[in-house]
């Protein structure tokens, strides 16, 4: 796609624009503190919907070690540095970015607002960052692709045991202008998460994030019946033939053969994963543990990019989730390696309490404070922050 950026766009001109606003009375709809969102979701939404976004695997110590991970970098400010002009925007998978930022790929978002992905699009092509699509959405790809316009997107792939269904999504995101593939390596099964037990919450069994598959006619061949007449034979054969556990890294060639555009590998914690994936020709990956959902107990995954970025960083783009609340959040994954940073569960909470402003509010808001960050810190280049910016505690 072409850039449709803004190189020199001024992201701490937010605040100034929130104070002139108060002039008038006016104050934020959302919390300018992106950590406070989760506690007002939970206040004024539905706790199956909040439920399943929040929630994690276990009892939550791996989204917890997420935190703890990043909470041990410390920033290390520097003086007297001319920081006038900062230059946030940096080059990721043949795109020019006004910012090291994406939303990550969350699924089923109609649970949070009826806007949906398309309310998510939206505010990410507004800000010009952007949007990476579940392939779980609650949207067919093509209508969330039209909303966009021209702004810059990418697809995210639960890979279905079902080759003509992969082919023909693959087929359909290319067409629909997506032009990098993210394939999520994590969740070939659904973790145990407690909060959507308890409350027997899977929207799935719903037809609720099966749209792009209810829509595919690959997927729509397999059944004995069309969608609307026989929903719940639909639903079942989305269950089945939604993940495939078998798969290994010799099926890395098949995505390969049917994506002629970038791919990147989301999942990785492990160096040795990292340099397989360069091996098989991979364009990039994201160190994650899917923000703590699928393996209660792993490591935080600001403690695995470190040693992740040493093993594959001169060969692919290294992306970063799973933790990120704060622009100082950003600064620390920057500096630990990674190109850029995809964000989740605050977006999502800002969509259920505000539509696509409310997304905007949150892009605005993290931007802002990375920005004010970057510069307060003595750097005024987001790409070039290096491990010399921070020091580690022993806590």
């Amino acid at each position: 796609m072409s850039d449709s950026t803004d190189q020199a766009k001024e992201w701490a001109a937010f605040q100034y624009e929130i104070y002139l606003n108060g002039m008038t009375g006016a104050v934020p709809r959302l919390p300018t503190d992106l950590t406070r969102l989760e506690e007002v979701a939970e206040a004024r939404l539905g706790p199956g919907p909040v439920g399943y976004v929040a929630g994690s695997a276990g009892n939550g110590r791996t989204t917890r070690a997420n935190r703890e991970a990043l909470d041990r970098w410390q920033i290390v400010p520097r003086m007297l540095r001319d920081v006038q002009r900062r230059d946030l925007s940096v080059e990721l998978l043949g795109t020019r970015l006004p910012a090291p930022l994406a939303l990550a790929p969350v699924g089923v978002l109609s649970i949070m607002h009826p806007d949906a992905e398309t309310g998510a699009a939206r505010a990410a092509a507004a800000q010009g960052v952007p949007f990476i699509l579940s392939s779980a959405s609650s949207t067919p790809m093509e209508r969330v692709a039209e909303a966009m316009g021209e702004a810059e997107r990418w697809f995210q792939l639960y890979w279905p045991k079902d080759r003509e269904v992969t082919k023909s999504l693959l087929g359909r995101a290319k067409a629909a202008g997506y032009t990098a593939l993210f394939v999520t390596l994590d969740t070939w099964l659904l973790a145990w998460r407690p909060r959507d037990l308890d409350q027997a919450y899977l929207p799935f069994l719903h037809g609720v994030g099966t749209a792009n598959y209810f829509t595919d006619p690959a997927f729509q061949a397999g059944l004995a019946k069309p969608v609307h007449e026989d929903p719940n034979a639909a639903v079942l054969h989305f269950v089945n033939m939604f993940a495939d556990p078998t798969k290994t890294w010799d099926d890395l060639d098949f995505l390969r053969e049917h994506w002629d555009g970038p791919i990147v590998l989301k999942g990785i914690l492990h160096p040795d994963d990292a340099r397989r994936a360069a091996a098989a020709g991979m364009d990039g990956i994201v160190v994650s543990n899917h923000g703590g959902r699928q393996v209660n107990g792993a490591i935080g995954a600001a403690d695995a990019l470190p040693g992740v970025v040493q093993a594959v960083g001169d060969r692919l783009t290294v992306l970063f989730d799973s933790g990120i609340r704060t622009g100082d959040d950003i600064f620390k994954a920057l500096a630990l390696g990674a190109r850029a940073v995809l964000l989740g569960r605050p977006y999502a909470y800002g969509l259920g309490l505000d539509g696509q402003p409310g997304v905007e509010h949150v892009i605005r808001s993290l931007l802002a404070e990375f920005d004010l960050t970057l510069a307060l810190s003595g750097h005024t280049t987001a790409a070039r922050l290096t491990p010399a910016a921070l020091t580690r505690t022993n806590a």
